[in-house]
């Protein structure tokens, strides 16, 4: 159990991000033209695409574990599929259906038609057997519905009230287990995002589970939606109340993952770099106010070094208060035009602005068109 569970939480680790890193991949190479640049490895771009194909990822693979687990069941089977017989099959259908399969599968019926009971045929009739004395039995019947196979082992269980309070006791270590879980992992700093999710998801299962067991009818959910809807357009067989416990339960550990694999990638990106103790709403005006000190303060330095230069121009002019006003206005003016134009910003707006006018342009034309 442990080394499944290393194993299971090294490929959640590993797997998705190297299938992240091959689509990403392949997601550039056929909507980017040969020659053309791919975004940097560290930019919002790559960052934003990234996180897109790793939520695809993730979900995909979520998907298929619930596929699986329902596979799972399937592969399974329950005694009414073995014996042939609808969920609703009365006592005499289920003794007549197995007779009628007794007449084929007998370990002596087929030795006598010479054919050898072999091991496989003889655990085949026991099972058979098995199922129909559990399904001809009413409170084995109803056990078997709702807590599955297990019901074979229960000794000292007669009545539907025996089978429900020892079913009933089974739930309290599952259940009592993930919620002290829970709790410790959410003290120590894990499991922070979707924190009322999970608690939600825990207290549905188990209501769902309580009511499921102790209730004489299937869950309506099941009776008047989900098996009508497979019987009729699917060759899908119809659920009992233990295989869809065992699908909510894989479903909510699936819900469990999504919330920490794809939850935190959800956040949008001012709230996830958002400082302790600012709310995300005051994220963008706050950053806002931070640029606008940086520029002022960036503003201030270059009046302080414009006038320190200003001011050694104009030394050898020094007592001649005509001259230095007039001298001031225009060296001012100087020292701004050739600043703002040996800026790389501004030479590289007008180096794509001369890249867009026309090549045939006759001389002294303006624009580009």
């Amino acid at each position: 159990m442990a080394g499944n569970s290393l194993l299971s939480l090294l490929g959640w680790t590993f797997l998705p991000n190297l299938v992240t890193g091959w689509l990403q991949s392949i997601y550039y190479g056929l909507t980017i033209r040969a020659g053309d640049p791919k975004p940097a490895p560290n930019s919002h771009r790559y960052i934003e695409h990234r996180r897109r194909i790793h939520i695809l990822v993730v979900s995909l693979y979520l998907l298929y574990t619930v596929y699986e687990a329902d596979w799972e069941l399937r592969r399974a089977s329950d005694y009414y599929t073995d014996l042939g017989v609808s969920l609703s099959a009365s006592e005499r259908e289920i003794k007549s259906r197995f007779r009628r399969l007794a007449a084929l599968y007998h370990p002596d019926k087929l030795m006598n038609a010479g054919a050898g009971a072999g091991d496989d045929t003889s655990s085949l009739f026991i099972h058979l057997k098995t199922a129909s004395d559990t399904l001809v039995d009413p409170a084995r019947r109803f056990a078997y519905e709702r807590f599955g196979p297990d019901v074979l082992g229960w000794k000292h269980c007669v009545t539907v009230r025996d089978y429900v309070g020892r079913g009933a006791q089974a739930l309290v270590p599952y259940y009592g287990f993930a919620a002290v879980a829970m709790y410790v992992l959410g003290l120590l700093g894990y499991l922070e995002w979707g924190r009322y999710w999970r608690w939600l998801t825990l207290v549905v299962l188990c209501v769902f589970e309580l009511h499921t067991i102790t209730r004489p009818a299937f869950p309506p959910l099941l009776d008047l939606l989900v098996n009508p809807f497979l019987t009729r357009f699917t060759a899908h067989p119809p659920y009992l109340p233990f295989q869809t416990i065992s699908l909510a339960r894989k479903l909510s550990i699936t819900l469990h993952i999504a919330f920490s694999q794809i939850g935190p990638l959800l956040r949008p990106p001012l709230a996830a770099t958002a400082q302790p103790g600012i709310r995300p709403a005051e994220a963008p005006e706050k950053a806002l106010l931070e640029s606008l000190d940086r520029l002022e303060q960036t503003a201030r330095g270059m009046d302080a070094e414009a006038t320190r230069l200003m001011e050694l121009e104009m030394a050898p002019f020094a007592g001649d208060a005509q001259v230095i006003a007039s001298m001031r206005t225009k060296l001012k003016e100087w020292l701004v035009q050739n600043t703002i134009r040996a800026d790389p910003m501004v030479r590289d707006a007008l180096g794509r602005s001369l890249q867009k006018r026309r090549v045939d342009a006759p001389a002294g034309a303006k624009g580009n068109r």
